[in-house]
């Protein structure tokens, strides 16, 4: 490697030791509300018959990558909170930013899916199950899977072999892209454009994308019921508002030049550890027939 640096030490959320402890307690909180509030969904809709329709599937899909992406970060955030001195092996780091751009590339991409599933119930009633088969919707999550793999692959592969030099410190609670450029030895302008492009033209592409789409779906349904128009609404805010939740902050800290903000670091807390725990909320105060199979799976127990 073109480096000798072994570990980072990182800066964290705050160095004050009573801010820290509030942290860990929020922190804590957060991930368990999360975890539980994800594996939950994916039981639900594993476990119950009135739950096999497609929409659902990638449902149970989203909340289970939502708990590995917050896993990814939360438990060493927490950890850190007891730590004056905050510390990650080169190699742990690594790991980090493959795994936050592995499982935020595949939301990303199960998210539009869930957007072209929404388009065919919505324009395409009669023919949606033929459409949406269950062999499809298998092939739809294995792609969103690949493309992670794929971009956090190309991502990792271009950050881990960069000159890094001293100082070795990182003034973030996690290994990210932008924060880990400004220790590299070397011109870093073309590395933000190639980050740019990666990271977030493909979120603007693929916001902008949804966007579209559900302006074609609202508009269709000036042909439905009251009932159907409602229905559809009703999921449709909910699609939206998760995709908005995730989008945004992704845009926000990926499409601009090489830069840290002071802004940064809050803005990852909520895309890595407060919009995986609003998800599965989200979805289910408005979705009728979520809550009630999680009323029949918890009366069982």
């Amino acid at each position: 490697m073109p480096h000798n640096i072994t570990e980072f030490i990182m800066l964290g959320l705050s160095q004050n030791p009573e801010e820290q402890r509030v942290l860990f307690m929020v922190f804590l909180i957060i991930y368990v509300v999360t975890v539980c509030g994800n594996i939950l969904i994916v039981v639900t809709i594993t476990s119950s018959p009135t739950l096999a329709s497609p929409m659902y599937f990638f449902l149970a899909n989203l909340s289970f990558v939502d708990t590995c992406y917050s896993s990814s970060m939360a438990p060493k955030l927490i950890a850190d909170s007891f730590h004056e001195k905050k510390i990650i092996s080169f190699n742990g780091c690594m790991a980090q930013v493959y795994a936050e751009h592995i499982f935020g590339a595949a939301e990303i991409i199960l998210l539009t899916v869930m957007a072209y599933d929404r388009y065919v119930a919505v324009c395409k009633p009669l023919h949606y199950m033929t459409i949406m088969s269950h062999r499809l919707c298998i092939l739809l999550v294995g792609v969103a899977w690949t493309g992670g793999f794929l971009h956090a692959t190309i991502q990792i592969l271009f950050t881990v072999w960069l000159p890094f030099c001293g100082p070795h410190v990182i003034d973030h609670f996690m290994c990210d892209l932008y924060p880990l450029l400004k220790l590299v030895c070397m011109d870093t302008h073309t590395l933000g454009l190639f980050v740019a492009v990666n990271s977030g033209f493909v979120c603007l592409l693929n916001f902008l994308l949804l966007l579209v789409s559900y302006m074609v779906i609202l508009h269709s349904l000036k042909a439905h019921s009251l009932e159907g128009r409602r229905k559809a609404l009703s999921t449709c805010v909910s699609h939206i508002t998760v995709v908005i939740l995730f989008f945004v902050p992704c845009i926000f800290v990926y499409l601009r030049p090489v830069t840290t903000l002071s802004i940064d670091k809050a803005v990852a807390v909520f895309y890595t550890m407060v919009a995986p725990m609003l998800n599965p909320l989200i979805y289910t105060l408005r979705n009728t027939e979520v809550k009630n199979a999680m009323r029949k799976l918890c009366s069982k127990k």
